[in-house]
């Protein structure tokens, strides 16, 4: 048979030799899986194909194919569209970057295969096989939540009635975009320098918009970027900088600080740079974020948090870095933890320790200690075997603890210090009513905590309320709560604080009905609260 012209004339070129090897594998009754290993040994010496480039050959489709149908599986699971591209893809394929957890998920979905079968060794993050044959379809669990059918070749997707697709701008404006400069820096700024005046601010629309719309417009960039070493070293110190101050500074005026620096990293993100310097820039925003979340859970918008963390999640992705991934899931937990379902908490608290897996970290001794206040919760609330189970928690998160280095334990956002371990312990032994010892550990908290970390400083004081409480002195608790409140500097007075004291007050209530103690209490903390958003948390039950 006579040699086949390649595009390059005489000398068959890579696409040329994987459509060959297809071709006779296919009429031979090889399998996909089959095929892409006979790619990978023919192709790999002559051209360096990587698994996951041959896997895709061996299927016959385009680059723009797979990103389709990644994204069609984010849409079909309710989920945001990725911003994985082409360009990114090849960078994979090329072995010039390594996929994050999250997309090396989604890549083994489509191709059918399991990491190793990719050219990446390890288990996926969901721990589910994907590699899976027809005959197994109905005896095993699929791994996302909703299972299309094989999303390799044509994909159909019905659309109800006489809808045609459309592309859809996710970004939620209903004008144009702004310039580079965007409108949300000038409502950044006019809300600083009122703040710096002394004006009382309020969590507006217009704020809040803005500080959405950056969000978004970070998501829309987080792929593409040039920014040199010593730019990206001050960027990281500056960082560093943030999370000493993170409980010092008023919440409102840090975070106007962090979304100003947030939206510069925006812009240097939009140009194209080397590979190692995007992903630590990609960190960069990362932490960015993450410190907006928890700013945003400290100003008791919920829904604002979970949208910095999705955002941080998908920078950290970006990195390929599992621990900075599980910081910002075991961070994400404390979500929540303060305004939801503890159950929800505890799942991110285990998700953060599979994510830390076994090397000391900051995540990997966080998360046991959140995953034991939110089993304290849940014992309070009825649950017989959350007691035991959060006991164990705290001592595997010591455990970890004890191991972590002074850089590990150096400040309150980015690392897991003394004096937050003996507050997770202390609120935990408190919410299993084992208030002597929590008031014990509690009492030794406050003594580390400098005088300005107000945040975590008011939680303790408010805990030690419960600890009365749970004692039988009502009249004491709610005196103990009114006190840490009353006694904050108005600029530090969140919502997270209030929140948590009116709890304590609810629970004096459940237990000695309306005393004339808790109408005081009340109007004590009837005092406007910094950054309040109050259409936002309406719905919020409050939580004993």
């Amino acid at each position: 048979m006579p040699e086949r012209r390649g595009s390059r004339g005489n000398v068959p070129t890579e696409t040329d030799i994987a459509r060959r090897i297809r071709a006779y594998g296919l009429a031979r009754g090889r399998t996909p899986a089959d095929i892409a290993v006979d790619i990978h040994e023919q192709c790999g010496p002559l051209f360096g194909t990587t698994r996951i480039k041959a896997r895709r050959l061996a299927l016959g489709v385009a680059l723009s194919d797979i990103v389709a149908q990644v994204k069609a599986l984010h849409e079909l699971e309710g989920k945001p569209i990725p911003k994985l591209g082409e360009t990114l893809l090849s960078a994979y394929e090329s072995g010039h970057k390594r996929p994050g957890p999250a997309y090396l998920h989604y890549l083994c979905a489509v191709y059918r295969a399991e990491p190793e079968e990719l050219g990446y060794p390890g288990p996926c993050i969901c721990g589910r096989p994907h590699a899976r044959r027809p005959v197994d379809e109905a005896a095993s669990v699929p791994c996302p939540r909703r299972e299309p059918e094989p999303l390799v070749g044509n994909v159909v997707v019905p659309m109800p009635d006489d809808r045609q697709w459309i592309t859809v701008d996710r970004r939620g404006t209903d004008g144009p975009l702004p310039a580079d400069v965007g409108e949300e820096d000038a409502v950044l700024r006019r809300t600083l320098l009122q703040l710096l005046a002394g004006a009382g601010v309020a969590l507006d629309g217009e704020f809040l918009g803005a500080v959405d719309h950056l969000r978004r417009r970070m998501d829309d960039t987080l792929v593409s970027a040039t920014v040199s070493p010593t730019m990206l070293d001050q960027w990281e110190e500056t960082i560093r900088g943030y999370g000493r101050l993170y409980q010092a500074t008023p919440s409102l005026r840090l975070l106007c600080d962090v979304l100003l620096d947030f939206s510069e990293v925006r812009r240097l993100c939009a140009q194209r740079q080397p590979v190692e310097l995007q992903e630590r820039l990609c960190r960069v925003a990362a932490q960015l974020a993450g410190l907006s979340g928890l700013i945003m859970i400290n100003l008791g918008d919920h829904r604002m948090a979970r949208s910095f963390f999705r955002t941080a999640s998908t920078a950290a992705d970006e990195t390929g870095d599992r621990a900075l991934r599980a910081w910002v899931t075991v961070r994400e937990a404390l979500v929540p933890m303060y305004y939801g379902d503890p159950r929800e908490a505890l799942h991110l608290a285990r998700k953060a320790q599979d994510l830390a897996g076994r090397t000391p970290s900051v995540a990997a001794a966080m998360a046991p200690a959140v995953e034991a206040r939110a089993l304290g919760l849940l014992a309070m609330r009825g649950r017989t075997d959350a007691a035991p189970s959060a006991r164990r928690a705290l001592v595997r998160g010591r455990s970890v603890f004890d191991r972590l280095s002074k850089a590990h334990t150096g400040d309150l956002a980015f690392g897991f210090t003394e004096r937050q371990m003996a507050f997770y312990e202390g609120d935990t032994f408190t919410n299993l009513g084992d208030h002597k010892a929590g008031d014990e550990v509690l009492s030794r908290a406050l003594t580390l905590y400098a005088p300005t970390d107000w945040v975590d400083l008011t939680l303790v004081r408010l805990d030690r309320a419960v600890c009365r409480l749970h004692a039988g002195d009502a009249d004491a608790a709610l005196d103990v709560a009114q006190d840490a409140i009353t006694e904050l500097p108005a600029e530090h007075r969140s919502d997270i604080l209030v929140h948590r004291a009116r709890q304590v007050g609810a629970a004096v209530a459940a237990r000695y009905g309306e005393i004339d103690r808790l109408r005081s209490f009340r109007e004590a903390l009837s005092a406007p609260v910094i950054g309040a958003a109050p259409a936002r948390r309406a719905d919020l039950a409050e939580q004993v």
